[in-house]
């Protein structure tokens, strides 16, 4: 059952960032929601999988490969979406993954059929450009961008494993909105890397990340994190020439400081 976790979690993976190297605003929505049902698959497998006894982790073997065309992207998609479907348990949680993937294939087949969505991608083109923006401010919003989608993929893959091992109402209720709050985080950098032309992939983390061993610590750790993170948005509002740049990283520092807030309360 690990192996159908590490290849949902590839799944998950190449439909979030398939959406967010479209310029389709349609098709790029659409496919944002089939990643989110994706990661409740994940959710539901990890359950599963703890409840049988076993243990997962978070290793993958996905690639993130530069498509230049919309075709491209969702072809490739489609392809691993048809490849997981053989792993899926002969079980009703493995029966929705299945269904849940046969509609997902079968939007794929729909977009695939009219040649007009066929349309350049950008995402990979490295340009970094954005109208408005020096070359000093790109490059800071480069940097923050690495940097902060990093943690927020981080941090959605640790609150997902801790919620998935509590009993305790409070701490589950609070990694949920931490999970909710960094996939929205994510899902604007990615959006934002797009547009620039450097879209990548994550670093995989490393299992002494999530296996956290001293609650206390980690939590404390986090919040010096949320703390920096929080200096780096004032930075960022303060020197980008964008006044709805600079209003968005406002909009991220605010609610920064309630998920220190949030994590006050595990502690």
């Amino acid at each position: 059952m690990n192996k159908v976790y590490q290849k949902k979690h590839d799944l998950w993976l190449a439909i979030l960032f398939s959406s967010f190297a479209i310029s389709d605003e349609a098709i790029k929505s659409r496919l944002y929601d089939f990643s989110m049902i994706a990661f409740r698959h994940l959710k539901w497998l990890a359950e599963d999988i703890l409840q049988s006894g076993d243990d997962y982790n978070y290793e993958r073997g996905f690639e993130l490969y530069k498509h230049e065309t919309t075709f491209g992207v969702l072809e490739a998609l489609k392809k691993q979406t048809q490849q997981i479907q053989q792993h899926y348990p002969n079980s009703v949680l493995g029966e929705r993954l299945k269904t849940d993937d046969a509609y997902l294939m079968h939007y794929l087949d729909q977009i695939l059929s009219n040649k007009q969505n066929d349309q350049a991608i950008t995402a990979f083109d490295m340009k970094r450009e954005w109208e408005n923006l020096d070359q000093e401010s790109i490059d800071a919003l480069t940097l923050f961008l690495f940097e902060e989608s990093y943690k927020e993929y981080e941090l959605i893959l640790i609150y997902a494993y801790m919620q998935a091992r509590t009993d305790d109402k409070v701490q589950f209720d609070v990694y949920q909105d931490l999970i909710d709050e960094s996939h929205f985080h994510l899902k604007s950098f990615g959006n934002m890397m797009a547009k620039l032309g450097i879209l990548a992939l994550p670093r995989e983390l490393h299992e002494m990340t999530y296996k956290i061993k001293d609650l206390s610590k980690f939590i404390k750790d986090g919040i010096a994190e949320e703390e920096a993170a929080k200096e780096m948005c004032k930075e960022l509002s303060a020197n980008i020439k964008d006044d709805k740049l600079a209003k968005f990283f406002d909009f991220i520092n605010f609610q920064e400081s309630y998920h220190i807030e949030l994590m006050k309360k595990l502690l």
